[in-house]
């Protein structure tokens, strides 16, 4: 008794007229299974209605859920002389959830291996709504059995089987078995008279292999702080491995990996770290004053594995570099009324407090008169001055500069200086062995350096 859909059929005769009287009437229902006589037409209203039970309107029992009427529509009022016309109605029968998703067996297998995450098994299900429905599609939960979160499970859009993965990788040895709950639903809710049933929930059995993992390092990465030049022989640290296999007592042996400088050593069974060299933190190895070495710890495992550990060395600075002075060449035309030769500059390797504040001296000068002088500019530079002009000739200037470390060091230079004839603005250093030098580049050159070395 549900109307379906109603036909209505138009007639061109006068409406006041038998001629335009319509009556409506089913000639062909195709299929005519399960029954020839599944809708009835109202002959007068058109409406069509069900006339069978709704157990033959199961979609899921049909051999089509698509049936075809063909409607006559004859005027008249139906009598045998009236005129005709046809059409065809299509019904499609839509699907209920009225039947839920049930697991294909109450219990499911799996072995997965300690470490490794990805998907462990498919869990399948079987259900007889439209698969184009949401009433078809499952939605999977993991309802007991992951308090850790290790496992997730996924609906496979084309199979709708339940795709159960691990995602926190498992530790034989906390635990080798895992027993999952699980239950399936549809993503449309079920019609009120249908309900899930016990085969809506299925066990999951996981068996953990063991696996031979690596030795851990504790902490990782490990750090200590040393001075640079100790000892040959020095204990740096002892490292410490544990293996994660506890239950196969197995045994550790320590090796280098990476020592960049070839500084250290490890001793084999205690983990003892030693120097073999002298650490130097003004090596090129060395990275804002930390030096980085890696270890391996490898067990006794068929096969063996291995972990690996970080040891970072921040290096404590001593005063063991001398200060280097630059230029260490300078030039002066023999006439120059500006008698400053050159600015000096020094640095040093070593960091605060073994570099500047940096004192500048002359040697001891030969002879009766001096001939230059140095003067201290700021913490870092200084400049060099002639007394007097100076015939066309190479001199070399006795140079000592010392840093402020404790004890200071020293580091004895010779400033080369070349005197040459200067005509018509241009330098001529031929008979000293010197190339011909623009004298406004000199002299702009020496300027520069001499404001920028100005604290």
């Amino acid at each position: 008794g549900t109307t379906v859909m109603r036909m209505t059929a138009f007639d061109a005769d006068d409406s006041s007229t038998d001629n335009a009287l319509l009556r409506y009437n089913i000639l062909r229902q195709t299929p005519t299974k399960p029954s020839p006589n599944m809708f009835y037409i109202d002959p007068e209203k058109g409406d069509i209605v069900t006339v069978v039970s709704p157990v033959l309107l199961d979609r899921e029992t049909m051999e089509t859920p698509k049936y075809e009427l063909v409607i006559e529509a004859k005027d008249m009022g139906g009598l045998d002389v009236g005129l005709t016309g046809t059409a065809t109605a299509t019904i499609l029968i839509d699907d209920k959830n009225d039947h839920p998703p049930e697991f294909t067996k109450k219990e499911f297998q799996a072995t997965v291996k300690e470490g490794v995450t990805g998907v462990i098994v498919n869990l399948t299900v079987g259900d007889r709504d439209d698969p184009a429905t949401g009433a078809w599609r499952a939605v999977y939960t993991i309802i007991n059995g992951n308090p850790g979160q290790s496992f997730e499970i996924h609906t496979n859009p084309q199979t709708n089987e339940g795709m159960l993965s691990v995602v926190k990788p498992l530790d034989y040895e906390i635990s080798a078995f895992h027993t999952l709950l699980i239950k399936v639903e549809n993503e449309d809710p079920l019609i009120p008279d249908i309900a899930y049933g016990p085969s809506s929930t299925a066990t999951v059995q996981i068996t953990v292999e063991d696996v031979n993992e690596g030795p851990v390092f504790h902490p990782n990465p490990m750090t200590v702080t040393k001075q640079e030049n100790i000892p040959i022989g020095s204990v740096v640290l002892t490292v410490n491995a544990t293996d994660p296999d506890t239950l196969q007592h197995q045994t550790i042996r320590y090796s280098v990996y990476k020592d960049p400088a070839g500084w250290l050593e490890i001793n084999p069974t205690n983990g003892t770290i030693g120097t073999t060299a002298v650490l130097d933190r003004e090596s090129p190895h060395v990275h804002n004053n930390v030096y980085t070495a890696l270890f391996l710890a490898i067990d006794s495992g068929n096969p063996p594995a291995t972990g690996t550990g970080t040891l970072h060395i921040t290096l404590e600075d001593v005063n063991d570099n001398v200060p280097s002075l630059y230029p260490t060449l300078a030039k002066v035309c023999d006439d120059a009324k500006d008698l400053g030769v050159v600015v000096l500059g020094a640095s040093d390797k070593d960091l605060h407090p073994n570099t500047d504040p940096f004192k500048f001296e002359l040697s001891k000068q030969s002879g009766p008169e001096k001939m230059w002088r140095i003067t201290k500019l700021n913490n870092t530079h200084a400049q060099v001055i002639l007394l007097q002009n100076l015939k066309k000739a190479n001199y070399n200037i006795p140079i000592s500069v010392t840093d402020s470390g404790k004890p200071p060091l020293t580091n004895n230079t010779e400033l080369k200086l070349q005197v040459c004839s200067c005509k018509k603005s241009k330098m001529d250093c031929s008979a000293t062995d010197a190339l011909h030098i623009s004298m406004t580049l000199i002299l702009l050159s020496l300027f520069s350096l001499f404001c920028k070395s100005l604290p």
